[in-house]
């Protein structure tokens, strides 16, 4: 901050400076030092922590209502920037009606809207889900591929909806990273990432095999009931005593 003199102090005769103070640094301020970034855990903890979600949790499921792989793939549309509950309570009258792109496309995009318009961003969300049906019948048949590059070709489409339909319906072991899951892997920390890319990479490295096919579902899940934004509840998180968060939350 700059301090302008005033006209009747101009002249004045400036105070000593106290001695052995130097200038410019307020007194008794002390820079903080930046926190150390916290390592993951060794593999033989990384193991340990997906044991116990498995013993938990052994067949973990996704909370999106779906009928099959084209309503998962609509319905993982849809909840972006939403909620599962809300979409599942707009998709179950839309599914009634139409649970393939053939029947979709016969509701038309005005329909469609209607009976998602109470999730955010449905205008656009109608025009991807009446476009993707089209290209599905245009260039897979009406079925839903098992591929990425074929996924993600569809609009609405990206990464992360791709990788939640490979893994639910194809069973392939694919991480898919939402907000959940990318801040538990980097509270974890599991692996730490700047983007759910690096994020997605970096636990394709770390979590043994064995627990690769449900591993995004165990991180989602805890992301969103135990190791929460604001607070985590780490009196009730079964991987407390693994985890390098701190300082650890108490009730209350």
């Amino acid at each position: 901050m700059t301090v302008r003199k005033s006209a009747s102090s101009a002249k004045a005769t400036p105070a000593k400076k106290p001695a052995g103070k130097k200038a410019g640094k307020a007194p008794g301020r002390t820079a903080r030092k930046p926190a150390a970034p916290q390592l993951p855990p060794p593999p033989p903890e990384i193991t340990e922590i997906f044991a116990r979600f498995h013993k938990v949790d052994p067949e973990p499921q996704g909370e999106l209502e779906y009928v099959n792989a084209y309503t998962l793939l609509v319905a993982v549309v849809l909840s972006a920037q939403a909620t599962d509950v809300g979409v599942n309570r707009a998709t179950r009258g839309l599914f009634a009606v139409a649970d393939t792109p053939q029947k979709m496309l016969a509701l038309g995009e005005d329909v469609v809207r209607d009976h998602i318009k109470t999730i955010g961003l449905f205008r656009g969300k109608a025009r991807n889900v009446i476009a993707l049906s089209q290209l599905l019948i245009d260039r897979h048949g009406g079925e839903v591929p098992a591929d990425r590059a074929a996924l993600e070709a569809l609009p609405g489409v990206g990464r992360k909806t791709a990788n939640v339909v490979l893994n639910i319906f194809f069973g392939q072991p694919t991480i898919a990273v939402d907000t959940h899951l990318f801040r538990v892997s980097n509270r974890i920390p599991l692996a730490p990432g700047r983007t759910p890319l690096e994020v997605e990479q970096g636990l394709l490295r770390v979590i043994p095999e064995q627990y690769l096919l449900h591993a995004h579902h165990w991180l989602i899940l805890h992301g969103r009931y135990v190791c929460k934004a604001r607070k985590p509840e780490c009196w009730r998180c079964l991987i407390a005593d693994l985890c390098r968060y701190e300082p650890k939350s108490t009730p209350g």
